[in-house]
């Protein structure tokens, strides 16, 4: 079976039909519409629509969301069509022609383990917010994941069916949804693979329902949740390190206990509110303490060296530690991602 083709649409053009009568030619393909809570006028477009032979209607009484319809539409593929190895997920607006929809329907069949992006190529007439909102994104995607992708607000994707599973524990309705899912990929180490289609903007994308403001503030909300609790993690562990070290003058003693509290609050707020994971959370807390147990030994080890034969204050020589570690940790990241990638994500024009 072919992958299934999502289109989550609010408030269509008539291309709609176009575009999913050329994709629904091949009797072999599949094609979920949402209808997200459009008004009543378009109606008709979404009546001739739910008529193309292979097309499943679904519909929202309200608007949801651009992800709230995404996860609508996923759920009802697993629900029906367990064989299927994923789905391929395009705009309803025209931007993304069936002959490019079909193009990264055939890459997820030949790397049904991969992310597949439809990247787009930000050059010539590109509408200003448009070009903006990527390059920001961009920007703050490679320098939070570590990972370099071109075109994170891409809606055009391949994704595999396992991937699908865990995208529907994915709290984020709107925009920001896509970008978590970019996210969640980099974090589980997902194979993130670009495939450059055709850029195609109609009267400066004034179709789009993409709110330059509002859209823009959640997605940026996700980075600024994943930097936050770590961020506020490290100022708590240096606090409570600071206050028991005044108390007892101990740097092991007081290492231990800062970063007992402090990875708590880590792990339980990482969990909760950074990846917002569902997953089991006794392999996850194994996983996590191992690394803390590590953590606290280096930092243990350059505290007292620096100290010791430094002489070096003993706050001081904390600060420079958490940064070492941090700096360490970043680019350990950085360099194993970018090894994991490099196969796939340098030879992306090739394709």
């Amino acid at each position: 079976m072919l992958p299934v083709i999502i289109i989550p649409a609010y408030q269509p053009e008539k291309i709609l039909i176009d575009i999913v009568k050329k994709l629904c030619e091949n009797p072999a393909q599949k094609v979920i519409v949402i209808d997200d809570g459009s008004s009543t006028d378009k109606n008709n477009i979404f009546i001739e629509v739910a008529k193309i032979s292979g097309v499943d209607f679904l519909q929202h009484a309200e608007n949801l969301g651009k992800g709230r319809a995404l996860k609508t539409g996923f759920n009802h593929f697993l629900l029906h069509y367990k064989d299927c190895i994923g789905v391929i997920t395009a705009d309803a607006d025209g931007q993304h022609i069936p002959e490019d929809i079909q193009k990264i329907s055939q890459q997820l069949i030949d790397h049904p383990q991969d992310l597949i992006i439809g990247a787009r190529k930000f050059k010539g007439k590109i509408p200003r917010r448009s070009k903006l909102g990527n390059y920001i994104t961009r920007l703050f995607f490679r320098f939070i994941a570590g990972v370099k992708i071109s075109d994170t607000q891409s809606g055009l994707r391949g994704i595999p069916k396992f991937f699908i599973e865990e995208m529907l524990e994915v709290t984020t309705t709107g925009y920001d949804f896509e970008l978590d899912m970019l996210m969640r990929a980099a974090r589980g180490r997902i194979k993130i693979k670009e495939v450059p289609i055709h850029t195609i903007y109609f009267d400066e994308n004034k179709t789009s329902h993409f709110n330059p403001l509002t859209d823009s503030l959640k997605i940026y909300f996700v980075f600024i949740r994943f930097t936050a609790v770590s961020m506020i993690s490290a100022l708590l562990d240096f606090v409570l390190f600071t206050i028991c070290y005044y108390l007892i003058a101990n740097v092991f003693a007081s290492i231990v206990f800062a970063r007992t509290l402090s990875c708590i609050f880590n792990f339980v707020f990482g969990k909760c509110v950074t990846f917002r994971s569902r997953g089991k959370i006794f392999p996850e807390s194994i996983k996590f303490v191992i690394l803390a147990i590590l953590l606290m030994l280096i930092s243990y080890g350059l505290i007292t060296s620096m100290v010791n034969f430094l002489g070096m204050n003993v706050y001081l020589s904390k600060v420079i530690s958490e940064g070492t570690l941090f700096f360490m940790s970043f680019a350990a990241q950085r360099v194993f991602v970018f090894r994991a990638q490099a196969m796939y994500m340098g030879k992306t024009t090739k394709d």
